[in-house]
């Protein structure tokens, strides 16, 4: 799943229920994420300093970025100059031009539609499809049932994803309810006044007809304070309606199934060929905010400034709104790879895995390929240490034993834009040994379809700001390996020496990023574009840096 599909909730609202959100006072400056502490006051990643220091009069190359991920609107003003043309394709002319398997793939590939151009909007969670897949087996098996070692082990699991299938259900389907009477009562009291947009003053004035009403009226105020306007009060609440009504009528909902959509042979793990090369499909806006992040074009001024001047993005769809499959993400990321993709973006990511090895052998594929991976931790605000998030750089075998992992992998939270003990955002996963680096991705400003813009947040949005960055270097200096480029983003981190709060084990701690983190710091495009020069400047000849 897209990791920032939760709403972010007024937190008047919010604090009736467990979600995870995230609030620092006032508002973010514009593009602050690629703005320079010591300059600019903010801990963005210094790239506007980078751009007017060390690049100026400079000349990068052209970079591949796939982003694999809901869908890219191609045709955004901001970024339709940026996205990847494959000019071995003859648009519209229904033929597989370069007889890689994809007919008309100008962009890339939608792995979850069919030729018939149908496309999946919604799906479960991948528990929901193993409890699916697993019940028929298990369903009559008792405690006292005598079962073999392994046979017993996937009965427990079963048994534990079933537990937590029921408590996610049950929760979503409360929290319908409660929010869709809350909105009622808002919309019902926005009715009485009798304006579209009320003001503070407007609902000050209005004299509540009952209980309920006076407490949604001081929920309504509260939430106004917060979000400066009662517009952006209604639309996050709005937005919270349709998450949870995903949530029961899709995401959890065992009886709904989407995949034949699809038409592939979905068992098939290694089946390489289907789908369609519509890139935006139904719902493109967490995909193309990533793309813009990476590479809205910096010069035509209108819109945002992406981290990467040179960055061409790649687009892969691939996540519905619900869990991704583990086929479709390996088939995006050999795609990535066979079409010259030299970075892979994947902000999403899921508690659960049904077809880990056919990820692993795709992951594996692009790190013999000279590619690196940007991977978003993800928001539920907990240790990825103890509690995987998948896709992850570890290769398992069918016992899920460990075999080694991926190095050209890097794993990213995310920081908010004040420089205090606020830093990390309390919605981003971490962890000392699994989460490399932090970067922005609060009330971050992109490109969202129909050349709109909007802000959001969430590890998604800290993710591309790597992914740029790593495109910036590989632009600029092409001779670097991945692995060069990933240890080059490492040393040049800067590590904040005050303690930030985060939540474990349900209680706020105070700790150090090195805690965290494998890096302990926040990237920096300045130091890393600085440490390149340096790195590139001690060996002369190109080819000695493959040797290193």
């Amino acid at each position: 799943m897209n990791t920032n599909r939760m709403p972010f909730l007024p937190l008047v609202f919010i604090s009736l229920f467990s979600f995870n959100t995230y609030s620092q006072t006032k508002k973010a400056k514009d593009n602050w994420q690629n703005l320079d502490l010591q300059v600019d006051g903010v801990p963005g990643i210094s790239t506007e300093r980078a751009y007017n220091e060390l690049l100026k009069g400079k000349h990068g190359v052209p970079v591949k970025v796939a982003v694999i991920d809901g869908g890219v609107d191609v045709e955004h003003e901001d970024l339709k100059e940026k996205i990847w043309l494959n000019s071995a394709e003859i648009s519209g002319d229904s033929i597989d031009n370069d007889s890689n398997g994809y007919i008309d793939d100008l962009h890339g590939w939608n792995f979850i539609g069919n030729s018939k151009g149908e496309n999946v909007q919604y799906d479960n969670l991948e528990v929901v499809r193993l409890v699916r897949e697993l019940h028929p087996k298990y369903v009559s098996v008792l405690p006292t049932t005598p079962l073999g070692e392994d046979e017993r082990r996937k009965f427990l699991a079963y048994q534990k994803m079933t537990t937590d299938y029921m408590s996610k259900l049950q929760i979503a389907q409360l929290t319908e309810r409660v929010i869709n009477a809350f909105k009622q009562q808002v919309d019902s009291i926005v009715k009485d006044i009798g304006k579209e947009n009320p003001t503070m003053d407007d609902f000050k004035r209005y004299e509540p007809k009952s209980k309920a009403a006076r407490k949604t009226l001081s929920m309504i105020e509260k939430g106004i304070r917060e979000e400066s306007d009662y517009g952006k009060f209604y639309n996050d609440l709005t937005e919270g309606v349709k998450h949870y009504e995903a949530e029961v009528n899709y995401h959890l909902n065992i009886d709904y199934d989407p995949r034949k959509i699809v038409s592939d042979h979905y068992d098939d793990s290694k089946e390489r060929y289907y789908g369609n090369n519509d890139v935006k499909g139904p719902d493109a806006l967490h995909g193309t905010h990533v793309a813009g992040i990476i590479a809205a074009d910096r010069n035509n001024e209108r819109g945002i400034k992406g981290v990467a001047d040179r960055a061409v993005i790649m687009a892969l769809r691939v996540v519905p709104d619900g869990d991704e499959r583990d086929k479709d993400v390996a088939n995006a990321i050999f795609y990535a790879v066979d079409n010259g993709a030299k970075i892979i973006n994947m902000s999403f990511g899921k508690a659960y895995v049904k077809d880990k090895q056919i990820v692993d052998s795709a992951v594996n594929y692009a790190m013999k390929h000279d590619v690196l991976i940007i991977h978003a931790a993800g928001n539920e605000g907990q240790d990825n240490d103890s509690k995987p998030n998948y896709p992850n750089r570890n290769y398992v075998d069918s016992l899920g034993l460990n075999k080694g992992i991926a190095e050209n992998w890097i794993e990213v939270g995310a920081t908010g834009w004040k420089y205090d003990e606020t830093l990390v955002a309390d919605f981003s996963n971490y962890g000392k040994r699994t989460v490399d680096v932090f970067a922005p991705g609060v009330a971050i400003n992109s490109t969202v379809p129909g050349s709109k813009y909007k802000e959001e947040q969430g590890t998604s949005m800290a993710a591309p700001v790597v992914s740029g960055l790593a495109a910036i270097i590989r632009s600029y200096y092409p001779h670097l390996t991945a692995s060069q480029v990933k240890k080059i983003i490492f040393d040049s981190v800067v590590k904040p020496t005050h303690r930030v709060k985060i939540i474990q084990d349900k209680s706020k701690r105070k700790v150090l990023l090195s805690d965290i983190s494998v890096t302990g710091g926040i990237v920096n495009a300045f130091n890393a574009l600085r440490l390149a020069e340096d790195f590139v400047e001690k060996h002369e000849q190109p080819e000695k840096l493959h040797n290193m």
